[in-house]
């Protein structure tokens, strides 16, 4: 089992597919990877060699920001976003979509479960 950046890699996955299992590496992130280290992407985890591993550990070290350090800059990112007011800060502060959708309806994975309000009585006379 390959152990890179604190992550149990799945042993029987492409080796291209296996590294998406680290926050902060995609699929072209990967492909790139396994590229520099010249190893093939269809190669499954478990065929690596104690080599090929070192090789693809150094190149993740060395040239990409990836899991604790990639999450940290992001909350930090989002931190300054609240802080100085922007639109972008506001939204994230109060729970809404911050990209630009529609609210109206959907958005209920970032508003949460909806709160039902109380409609109106009728006046009897």
């Amino acid at each position: 089992m390959a152990r890179i950046a604190g992550i149990d890699l799945p042993k029987n996955k492409r080796g291209e597919i296996g590294l998406t299992y680290i926050f902060g590496i995609g699929r072209s992130r990967a492909q790139t990877i396994l590229t520099k280290a010249g190893i093939s992407w269809d190669k499954k985890v478990n065929e690596w060699n104690d080599d090929e591993a070192n090789a693809i550990r150094k190149i993740i070290n060395d040239e990409i920001r990836v899991e604790g350090a990639l999450r940290s800059e992001v909350q930090l990112n989002i931190k300054r976003l609240t802080d100085i007011g922007s639109n972008r800060g506001i939204r994230h502060r109060n729970g809404l979509p911050v990209r630009g959708q529609r609210t109206k309806t959907n958005a209920r994975t970032r508003k949460g479960k909806r709160k039902t309000i109380a409609g109106k009585k009728k006046v009897t006379k």
